[in-house]
């Protein structure tokens, strides 16, 4: 249960148990100017979650209008604006920092045996720029909305739109910023301040996977941010880089986007596939299989993820050699993800299995995360997608790596860390009741979509033939269940903070180090510097056996 030598059971002596980074100082500008990566860390987790809800209000109304073939509670340009609010909100304020920003901020130091992450104000200066550039973003919601699509296409986002695309791009364009340094922060500090006796592989695959996202963070958002810079220049003095009718290339902004936001996919998943990491080995009670394999797969996910980004345009007209190399890079992205999956069953061959909830969140990653990679491939094959392009089977692909991969590996990994962060349990069976909900809701959504796409419905559309009206019908009502079981999720984590029992340090007997400090941990995370001498999930006992 130890990783260390140097500390007790609960990594402190009795006189400071009683004080944790909750109650070492209080008021509102206590948080507001902290440092303490930990407290930066919740703050992250309340950003997102409300970016979380304001996308999963705008996706029920979504479904809701598309619950008939015709208007059903909003016109053609409300429904344009609903979709478009729903997927920036859910790409850009939740999915995107969800992970590294909030479960990453407050564990990363603590499971290196840190105080702080490296460059402590710059961490502060991240989460403001994270706030900055979400009140930009709502205030293109209230100053005429958007309706361009979370893609902003040119040239209907640059100069036909009469919506507030400057406002959201430009918001977008600063929450770039806080993606930057929040990965320049983690990747010095997992350079420089890992404790003694915590080398590279030692260290949790948690964090191998927020390296991994940390290099694509610092390499490729910095395209995202010039790409939307010049989409702004272009919206407002007409100078002509995009827009054809003065000499301008459409597709150069669809270049330009995807090469960021490819590798953006894999800043989303790639930390959802630690956290899943983390939960199945806790929950199997045995060490990773294949951890090197697992490391190297993070890295190699990243670098291939710069070399994808075509597979996006098979079909805006380039040429078919390039789309033949994107398609074979494609399939060649697949193969470090299939190692991760090969390992994770291995690691569950032979474990002492428990079904604790956030295990259950575990294998569902596994069985939804399978069907989002396979469905990839079926896109990465061109005389398949040249009849699934723009159809909602992407929808479907799409919503099983973010919502049904990330999202659930986030919710997982709440569960998982909740007793650390907040010294409180919840009610297990609460939670099981808001898991179930949630898993069924979200396959009855979007597993039908799959059915819609390859019958060619397309996907945006406000109208569609009443033939494909009984399966709008019977996603929506999906919609219903799954939002019913995230309002349960909350309720229950909610609940837990006045009326759950006092975690103990180590409820789910972890071999981590983040385990070995009290619940909720101090602020200077441990009362003596942890001195590493177990290999990555190794257990004392498996050392004197």
């Amino acid at each position: 249960m130890a990783n260390t030598a140097t500390v007790d059971e609960l990594g402190h002596s009795p006189e400071v148990r009683g004080k944790n980074y909750l109650n070492q100082t209080a008021g509102v500008w206590s948080w507001l100017t902290t440092v303490d990566h930990k407290r930066i860390g919740i703050m992250y987790l309340v950003s997102v979650l409300v970016g979380f809800g304001l996308g999963g209000i705008f996706a029920l109304l979504v479904r809701l209008e598309l619950l008939t073939a015709k208007k059903t509670i909003m016109d053609a340009s409300q429904y344009n604006q609903a979709f478009t609010l729903h997927g920036a909100a859910m790409v850009f304020l939740f999915i995107i920092p969800s992970i590294p920003a909030s479960l990453g901020n407050f564990f990363l130091p603590l499971m290196i045996g840190a105080k702080d992450v490296a460059f402590p104000r710059l961490n502060l200066l991240s989460l403001y720029l994270y706030w900055i550039g979400a009140i930009f973003m709502l205030a293109a919601i209230v100053t005429g909305g958007v309706d361009t699509g979370w893609t902003f296409y040119v040239p209907y986002a640059s100069g036909v739109s009469t919506t507030s695309v400057i406002s959201a791009t430009f918001g977008v364009f600063v929450m770039g910023f806080s993606s930057i340094l929040t990965g320049l922060n983690f990747i010095v500090t997992l350079h420089k301040l890992r404790a003694p006796g915590m080398s590279w592989y030692r260290m949790p695959l948690f964090l191998w996977s927020l390296y991994a996202t940390s290099i694509i963070q610092v390499l490729a958002t910095p395209v995202l941010g010039i790409t939307l810079l010049l989409l702004i220049f272009e919206r407002a003095f007409h100078i002509g880089i995009f827009d054809p009718t003065l000499g301008g290339d459409p597709v150069l902004f669809q270049h330009f986007f995807w090469f960021y936001s490819h590798p953006a996919v894999y800043i989303m998943i790639l930390p959802g596939m630690g956290v899943a990491t983390e939960i199945l080995a806790t929950n199997s009670q045995r060490r990773v299989f294949g951890y090197k394999a697992i490391a190297f797969s993070s890295v190699a996910i990243a670098l291939v993820s710069f070399l994808v980004w075509g597979h996006h345009m098979f079909v805006s007209g380039q040429s078919e050699l390039s789309s033949a190399i994107f398609s074979f890079l494609t399939f060649f992205v697949a193969i470090p993800s299939g190692v991760k999956m090969f390992n994770w069953l291995g690691t569950l061959w032979g474990g002492s299995i428990r079904f604790t909830v956030p295990m259950l969140y575990g294998i569902a990653f596994l069985f939804l995360f399978g069907i989002g990679g396979l469905t990839g491939l079926f896109l990465g094959m061109l005389s398949v997608d040249l009849h699934l392009h723009d159809t909602y089977f992407v929808v479907a692909h799409f919503h099983y790596v973010m919502m049904g991969s990330t999202a659930i590996a986030f919710f997982g990994g709440l569960h998982h860390w909740w007793p650390k962060m907040t010294g409180k349990m919840y009610d297990e069976k609460l939670a099981r009741v808001g898991f179930a909900l949630t898993f069924i809701g979200f396959n009855w959504t979007f597993f039908t979509q799959f059915i819609l796409g390859t019958r060619g419905m397309p996907r945006r559309y406000y109208n569609y033939l009443d033939q494909y009206q009984p399966l709008h019908a019977f996603s929506t009502y999906g919609s219903w269940v799954l939002g019913l079981g995230f309002l349960i999720t909350f309720i229950c984590l909610a609940r837990s903070l006045k009326t759950g029992a006092p975690a103990p340090a180590n409820p789910w007997d972890s071999a981590t180090l983040e385990w070995q400090t009290q619940s909720p941990p101090i602020t200077e995370n441990f009362e003596k510097a942890p001195i590493v001498t177990l290999d990555a999930y190794e257990r004392p006992a498996e050392e004197t056996a």
